[in-house]
């Protein structure tokens, strides 16, 4: 059932299209030879051009190109041979020049569609209308004195890649989950990090309502929106402002809105502005980007594998589509668990890799790739399971050891003596001692309680420390159980 919300007077139905600010990978910026590294002091790492210095003339970057053919790629979009750049005019003091370097008519990605895949399995395609490359501008800081502002430029300068949505979403959920999946996608492709608290990844969110059965209404972008908590919290937020509106007998106004994280509603920026507003014409200290399609099918050739293609390989390997989605949603857990798996079970690793070993990271609040066990050591630990060196119980045991003092698993069943008792007669010898302790419940199981036999495999595998081996243990009580 789609997703409505209910107003005075009746259903409406929720229309949402991203733009997604997704910072370049790369070492300087897109017109300069300044470097991008977050956390810098404020202002130093600014070139001239950056600072907008008269005469200074903008030098494209080779390498923010690529990994905006390499993004329009892995978003199955058409790369355009032929792009262009040109100037958007409008003045704030963190635009040193009084224009951004961007691209209008002529982007250098068009079409293409990304897969969503939404809490009920339902898959759902949303389209992308274009990608386009642009530079970012400084900031503003209005909380570093009572009567001034500060102005960082460091950020001016940056390479963005903006990317525009069809507006085919229709909820908040859809809207996250296409956040995710887009934010998942360049991760793989490694054109962005994707760390919105950073600010390397934001989104404005653009919203309208309607009644089932009619075309678009008036929409409203909330501006630089930086979680896909807070994105869906805003699409929220803004639909039901504008149906209050609608309802009111009032008219909503195209404009640009803030999201207040703190009380859950937006507010009026400014009003917003069409293209003509701009005053777009082509940059003229630029020449047209002219890229050659050998080139284009070379990168094309030389993708990673991305989310969809290795989740689909996961379940035709066993997993669960569960499993298989968990351990795709960020490239180190796939590599982590591609290593592990190796010559290996896979559904096994994966048990153990989504369960405990999640676990202890999250206990710990790491991620995989900052891991205390490496792949190498839990791929032996389940080698000594394998190899019945150890049983399941004890194994769990020894993976906490692992995590708090950085031993392999080997050295730690050495060290205390954990190895898997896999001699018959010591089992008897330990059966025997359960049966005869506990003639009341021997008594009982031989009546006809048959669940009591849990409760000798229990005892028996107290007796031995844990460390018996289950399938013998199971084997000898039935033997002396009679069956």
């Amino acid at each position: 059932m789609s997703y409505t919300i209910e107003g005075r007077t009746g259903p409406w139905e929720i229309v949402v299209g991203l733009e997604v600010h997704a910072q370049v990978i790369s070492q300087s910026k897109l017109f300069s030879g300044a470097a991008t590294a977050f956390g810098a002091a404020p202002n130093s790492q600014v070139s001239f051009i950056d600072a907008g210095f008269p005469g200074m003339l903008p030098a494209i970057n080779a390498e923010c190109v690529t990994q905006a053919v390499r993004t329009g790629l892995g978003l199955n979009a058409k790369v355009n041979l032929w792009s262009r750049f040109d100037r958007k005019n409008y003045f704030y003091a963190d635009l040193p020049q009084g224009y951004q370097i961007s691209q209008f008519a002529h982007p250098i990605v068009g079409e293409g569609a990304v897969e969503i895949t939404l809490a009920d399995g339902a898959v759902k395609t949303i389209g992308i209308t274009r990608l386009h490359l642009e530079q970012d501008a400084g900031k503003s800081l209005h909380d570093q004195h009572p009567s001034k502002s500060f102005i960082d430029l460091n950020r001016s300068g940056v390479a963005l890649m903006e990317i525009v949505s069809e507006p085919d979403m229709r909820s908040p959920e859809e809207a996250g989950a296409y956040l995710s999946k887009l934010r998942q996608i360049l991760r793989y492709l490694g054109t962005c990090d994707g760390n919105m608290d950073e600010g390397s990844m934001r989104a404005d969110v653009n919203v309208s309502v309607r009644k089932a059965g009619e075309g678009y209404r008036t929409r409203c972008e909330v501006k630089n929106v930086n979680s896909i908590r807070f994105v869906m919290q805003a699409v929220e937020a803004e639909a039901r402002r504008q149906i209050e509106v609608w309802e009111d007998g009032g008219e909503v106004s195209q404009e640009t809105r803030l999201f207040d994280t703190a009380r859950g509603t937006t507010r009026s920026m400014r009003s917003k502005e069409d293209a003509h507003d701009y005053r777009y014409f082509p940059e003229p200290d630029l020449p047209p980007l002219v890229l050659e399609s050998d080139w284009v099918e070379a990168l094309k050739a030389a993708l990673p594998e991305l989310p969809d293609a290795r989740r689909a390989r996961y379940v035709a390997m066993g997993l669960s589509a569960y499993d298989a989605h968990v351990l795709t949603l960020e490239k180190e857990t796939a590599v982590f668990f591609e290593s592990v798996a190796t010559g290996r079970d896979a559904k096994i690793v994966a048990n153990w890799l989504t369960g405990d070993f999640f676990a202890h990271l999250n206990k710990r609040g790491v991620g995989i790739e900052e891991s205390p066990v490496p792949a190498k050591d839990l791929g032996a630990l389940i080698d000594l399971i394998a190899d019945k060196t150890i049983n399941g119980k004890i194994a769990k045991d020894v993976l906490e050891i692992m995590f708090e003092e950085g031993k392999t698993p080997a050295a730690i069943v050495e060290e205390r003596g954990l190895k898997q008792v896999t001699d018959t007669g010591a089992i008897d010898a330990a059966v025997d001692k359960v049966l005869a302790a506990n003639p009341g419940q021997l008594e009982q199981y031989k009546a006809g309680k048959v669940t009591l036999f849990g409760f000798f495999v229990g005892q028996t595998m107290k007796a031995l420390q844990g460390k018996g081996n289950p399938a013998l243990v199971n084997e000898v009580l039935k033997a002396k159980l009679g069956g």
